[in-house]
């Protein structure tokens, strides 16, 4: 008892309310819902967790802590919905695991699936999250674009509708084949560092932040990519959206981050993070030697795909 749960929104991956385990339950309430919404339900800020499709409807989930992500959602006719998305994609599933090797004909077959779904279902919420999938299969956000395109406008009004067309929008400003401007910010010691002066490796441009639970999750992949190909000329320039420096400091020791970081620790007021109109974290741009992008927001098993492909 005690422990805390958090409500994330999906979307932002702010945090929208907290409440505490009492007898093994917790209770989240709220006011009427314009739009179905993806959350994310988190105990004691730890991994696994609870991905929810919402609408107005009294929700009820029985699970357990260590498999929360299997827990059992009834009540909510979007999440079903969600569940039978899902499932069309389990023959699939091993392609979005951390360790899947790449196989070009199940891939096409895969995204295929998602752009028939997406087709038949354009008056529904969860193609955004079809879209989003279809996104971890791609080398480029932009490659959403021709999905969301066909999404019913209330759709693309949705939470996230409006981060996929973000991400699209920032694809293609900072797309694959642009040689991404240079900027500086102080490091944990307040020296100013360059990305200029990394140039001659690839260099993973990492945005995130201590409180970012999707960040910090993601954490121990960049390590692990980090250790694997640091000899190899690659390394990772983080770029944290916090204010308090301390939480900062402490998230870079607890996580092992042992590459450069810098803030201006202005939050989302970051001045290069409103350079590159970042509006949620994380997110990642992989560069050449000569500072062109070459991949953006490649996470866990895709970006050491990436990596193997172009330092092998």
């Amino acid at each position: 008892d005690g422990t805390i749960v958090d409500l994330i929104n999906g979307g932002t991956s702010q945090t929208e309310a907290s409440t505490t385990l009492m007898s093994n339950k917790f209770f989240f309430k709220g006011g009427n819902m314009s739009k179905p919404d993806f959350k994310i339900i988190l105990i004691n800020k730890q991994a696994p967790y609870i991905t929810l499709f919402l609408d107005n409807s009294n929700v009820k989930i029985v699970g357990s802590r260590e498999t929360l992500d299997r827990a059992k959602v009834t009540g909510s006719k979007s999440h079903a919905d969600f569940e039978e998305f899902n499932t069309s994609l389990n023959p699939y599933q091993s392609l979005f695991a951390e360790d899947a090797e790449y196989d070009a004909a199940r891939y096409a077959q895969a995204r295929k699936l998602i752009e028939d779904y997406v087709a038949g279902h354009k008056e529904s919420h969860i193609s955004t999250l079809a879209i989003l999938r279809y996104n971890q299969l791609a080398e480029d956000p932009v490659e959403m674009e021709p999905l969301y395109k066909q999404l019913a406008p209330d759709v693309q009004g949705g939470i996230l509708g409006k981060y996929i067309a973000q991400m699209i929008l920032e694809a293609r400003q900072n797309g694959v084949g642009t040689l991404l401007p240079d900027f500086s910010q102080p490091d944990t010691s307040g020296t100013m560092i360059s990305l200029s002066s990394l140039r001659g490796k690839y260099v993973l441009v990492d945005f995130w932040a201590s409180w970012c639970k999707p960040c910090r999750m993601e954490n121990p992949n960049l390590v692990a990519a980090y250790n694997k190909y640091r000899d190899k000329n690659f390394t990772v320039f983080g770029v944290s959206l916090d204010q308090a420096r301390e939480a900062w400091i402490s998230a870079i020791k607890m996580d092992s981050l042992n590459w450069t970081q810098v803030s201006d620790l202005k939050g989302w007021g970051n001045a290069v993070a409103q350079q590159f109109q970042i509006s949620s974290i994380p997110q990642n741009f992989l560069l050449d030697p000569e500072g062109k992008v070459v991949g953006k927001n490649l996470r866990g098993r895709a970006l050491e795909r990436k990596l193997e492909r172009l330092l092998k």
